[in-house]
């Protein structure tokens, strides 16, 4: 499978349909991950709410030492970047302690999220 040389954006159909067979791969997993992102803070709202109400502190620096390690060690084992692996964890896990801060917020102030 070749593209043509010629400049105007022919592609040789072939590529186009792996181009697009791939597209079509890559679409689905996006839709995945957002719909498993969706689950796992479903999880980690329910978390907030449990430590809000036990006045738990919304950060665990332990567990998350703990969570970036084993995520380093399954982007290894699946040939991901760690570092990368890491900073993406290291985002969410920042976006979790926020969600924990603002529902422990909101249970000292009387709020819950049926109030809304």
């Amino acid at each position: 499978m070749t593209t043509s040389n010629t400049g105007n954006g022919d592609v040789d159909p072939a590529v186009r349909k792996e181009l697009e067979r791939l597209r079509q791969s890559i679409d689905n997993i996006d839709a995945a991950v957002v719909h498993m992102l969706a689950e796992r803070f479903r999880c980690t709202q329910q978390v907030g709410r449990l430590k809000a109400v036990h006045q738990l502190p919304p950060a665990d620096p332990a567990r998350e030492a703990r969570q970036i390690e084993r995520l380093r060690r399954l982007a290894e084992s699946a040939r991901l970047d760690p570092a990368f692996a890491e900073k993406f964890l290291t985002f969410i896990i920042a976006e979790v302690i926020r969600h924990h801060e603002r529902i422990a917020e909101d249970t000292v102030n009387g709020h819950t999220a049926a109030d809304d």
